[in-house]
């Protein structure tokens, strides 16, 4: 594990010196919307399944921004260090292995997604939005959900060449994934075939295993089943990276 923990040094070093940039996306826009929307938009949206819509939209906000922010840092940082940085070519002249570049860059997307979902609880916490002790397990939920869907966003930024990939990314996966997997809305409003789009998404299974949580109910499906989808998002994710990143440093 040592190669992991030195990966793992390298991106939180940069992270360090970078730190800034990151605060209004991780933690002040997240809590706006909850502020905006939930309380907003909220005052004027009936109780949904007996609690307010604030309560029921912030394990929805909480798991998109998870979802958002692993996907969004696994995108050009990770072509950046392939194409432009060449940070990656840099480790394989060392004794550091393919799979620990892997692991490394997912316990840093984790470390991030931790700070993130533990600052939006406490703010939520204050408006009163938190109905379950089982809130404490969230957080380990979206990190578990960040690494879902990271891993597979890494195989694909160390196979492209062009980031203009990224934009069809984002507006094809991210963006549909966001609104059509239960943050908003409940998916049973929803078409039967778009409920089924819906259902294969990781990001609704996260949202409906923190939403359980925060509300102290249980979820549509067994938790087993959530957290056998995550978990095998999880581990073909990272199974296409490892593909990805050698073949990507063959050269």
């Amino acid at each position: 594990m040592g190669g992991t923990f030195a990966v793992l040094e390298r991106h939180l070093t940069l992270y360090r010196r970078l730190w800034q940039a990151s605060v209004f996306s991780s933690f002040i826009l997240p809590i706006l919307f909850v502020v905006s929307i939930g309380i907003g938009v909220g005052g004027y949206v009936s109780d949904i399944g007996g609690v307010s819509y604030l309560a029921w939209i912030v394990p929805g906000v909480l798991a998109s921004t998870a979802f958002q922010q692993a996907v969004g840092e696994s995108t050009f940082s990770v072509l950046g260090d392939f194409k432009w940085v060449r940070g990656y070519h840099a480790m394989r002249a060392t004794p550091v292995r393919i799979w620990d570049m892997v692991a490394g860059w997912l316990l840093y997307i984790v470390f991030r997604v931790l700070i993130g979902a533990v600052a939006f609880l406490a703010v939520s916490a204050f408006f009163g939005a938190i109905h379950s002790a089982w809130v404490v397990v969230t957080p380990l939920v979206c990190a578990l959900l960040a690494v879902a869907v990271a891993a597979p966003t890494i195989a694909f930024s160390a196979r492209i060449e062009n980031d203009s990939y990224f934009a069809m990314l984002f507006r094809f996966v991210v963006i549909p994934s966001t609104l059509f997997a239960g943050v908003f809305f409940p998916v049973s409003q929803l078409p039967e075939a778009l409920r089924v789009l819906a259902y294969l998404s990781p990001l609704w299974h996260a949202v409906e295993l923190c939403r359980s949580a925060t509300l102290g109910v249980a979820p549509p499906w067994p938790v087993w089943a959530h957290l056998g989808y995550l978990v095998l998002w999880a581990v073909g994710g990272s199974l296409l990276a490892y593909a990805s990143y050698r073949r990507r440093l063959k050269d």
